[in-house]
């Protein structure tokens, strides 16, 4: 118990995370051992733009009411519980936290945030900053992937960390006030005692920090396909993910071509091989409808669906919304018959093409048939024409790239990492694609200059890097890249 004469505890969470239900547990735990407990909830805006954050107090056992307060005093607070890590970040930020007082407890995985999500680049937010600065305000850290454990063993994160609340001892209740909580609640009994049990065992072993898995269950790496042990070191984990990617999304072909397109640059600098082994696995592995049909209708979706929704017994109808526009209809078609088409419509629309959306229910014997045949094209794939423009642009990157490792390994290296660029679907697709071509033309033309003055490829090094940076920086740094390239 603080010297204030009670135990206050912080659970920031954002919607669909149990946060009132791990609030609601806590206080009839806190009741049902003898102990005074309120707690209070402040809704936020929106799911990810302002949390709900829920604040419970207990206090031991007295004759008269005790005074409460609505929200917890900054640097007054003895439990950040928190079921996101940039939760506790936030709170960090509010000044809630401090390292005499507070002990933390958190799952480590991540719900990105809009600004991390909107960005074209990698806005993802270090996992280790986070838990670095939880450790450093923190008198106690308790931080675990509490979401792989919960897929692993079938339960809820807030069941999980509930029990990592009640092994840290920092409350004044028995175990069994927090079982006859979840069991008076009589919702999902069994797996959230599960979990509870699960996190109570983890902190009273003296779990530390570990780092996230984002919710993925961890598995043993399997032994290098030959075609990867061949690979230089610094290769190997990329092609070690890439060529199931490729098998699974085509064939084992496919994923031969991608190792032929990659063999002229294994030999020469590590860095630049790197990058377009990463960018190009990615590249060649674009969502097309083939390829979103085929995943909506596998059997494990369905099961992940079910597994979710944890009522056994129940009809499940899954309904996907579909809105391909027309780039993507006549893209799964073979070239040679829808090339004038895609000339012309490009010139009729050429800032964004006519969707089509449609709901489709796939739970049904024809809905799940539409889409389970249009996955089954993928054969056709290699002829489409969407296979085609997108060959061709490969193509062009991997022999600007070469023709720059020629000249200037630095250069090389902005090149290969252009490839950065590509990412996307629909407008956001043929727009990043632009972009790439226009980095390609500017700094090719940047480099041949500098090889006929005299070979000093600063210049157009430099413009390559400062042309990606800008794209990736969001819409108004496009504009900017443009003008870049407009000048030179």
């Amino acid at each position: 118990m603080s010297e204030a004469g009670f135990v206050s505890v912080l659970i920031p969470a954002v919607g669909g995370q149990g946060g009132g239900v791990l609030a609601e547990w806590i206080v009839e735990a806190a009741i049902a051992d003898g102990q005074v407990a309120h707690g209070t909830s402040i809704p936020g805006v929106a799911q990810r733009t302002g949390s709900t954050t829920y604040y419970v107090e207990v206090f031991p056992p007295r004759d008269g009411e005790p005074i409460v307060s609505l929200y917890p005093v900054p640097g007054a607070l003895d439990v950040l519980l928190a079921p996101e890590l940039l939760e506790v970040g936030r709170m960090i930020e509010l000044g809630f936290p401090s390292p005499a007082r507070t002990t933390i407890i958190t799952s480590t995985h991540r719900l990105y945030s809009i600004q991390e999500k909107l960005a074209l680049g990698n806005a993802i937010y270090p996992t280790e900053r986070l838990v670095d600065a939880a450790r450093a305000f923190s008198r106690a850290l308790h931080a675990f992937d509490a979401l792989a454990l919960a897929r692993e063993h079938r339960t809820e994160v807030n069941a999980v960390l509930l029990g990592a609340l009640a092994g840290s001892g920092v409350l004044p209740m028995r175990a069994d006030a927090y079982r006859g909580a979840i069991r008076a609640k009589g919702v999902q009994v069994d797996a959230n005692l599960r979990g509870f049990e699960l996190g109570l065992d983890l902190t009273r072993e003296g779990a530390v920090t570990a780092g996230a898995r984002n919710g993925a269950v961890a598995t043993a790496p399997a032994a290098d396909d030959p075609q990867v042990a061949v690979l230089p070191e610094a290769l190997r984990p990329i092609a070690r993910q890439a060529l199931p990617r490729l098998i699974d999304y085509q064939d084992a072909r496919y994923a031969e071509r991608y190792l032929a397109l990659l063999r002229p640059f294994v030999e020469g600098d590590g860095e630049v091989a790197a990058h377009v082994a990463r960018y190009l696995a990615l590249w060649m592995t674009y969502e097309d409808a083939i390829r979103v049909a085929d995943l909506k209708t596998r059997a494990a979706r369905f099961a992940r669906i079910r597994d979710e929704a944890r009522t056994p017994g129940a009809v499940v109808e899954v309904t996907d919304y579909l809105k391909p526009d027309l780039d993507e209809i006549y893209g799964i078609l073979p070239y040679v018959l829808v090339a004038p088409l895609a000339r012309w419509a490009e010139r009729r629309w050429p800032h964004g093409r006519p969707a089509l959306a449609q709901h489709v229910r796939t739970t049904t014997v024809l809905g799940y048939l539409r889409v389970w045949l249009l996955g089954r094209l993928r054969r056709l794939r290699p002829i489409s024409y969407r296979a085609h423009e997108e060959g061709a642009r490969m193509t062009r990157w991997l022999a600007v790239v070469r023709r720059c490792a020629a000249w200037d390994v630095g250069l090389a290296r902005e090149v290969a990492h252009a490839g950065q660029l590509v990412k996307g679907y629909g407008d956001v697709r043929r727009r990043m694609a632009a972009h790439l071509d226009r980095l390609l033309a500017s700094t090719l033309a940047a480099a041949e200059e500098a090889s006929r003055e005299g070979a000093d490829f600063t210049a157009a090094t430099r413009l390559a890097r400062d042309y990606r940076l800008l794209v990736l920086s969001g819409p108004e740094g496009e504009a900017k890249a443009e003008a870049l390239a407009d000048s030179r």
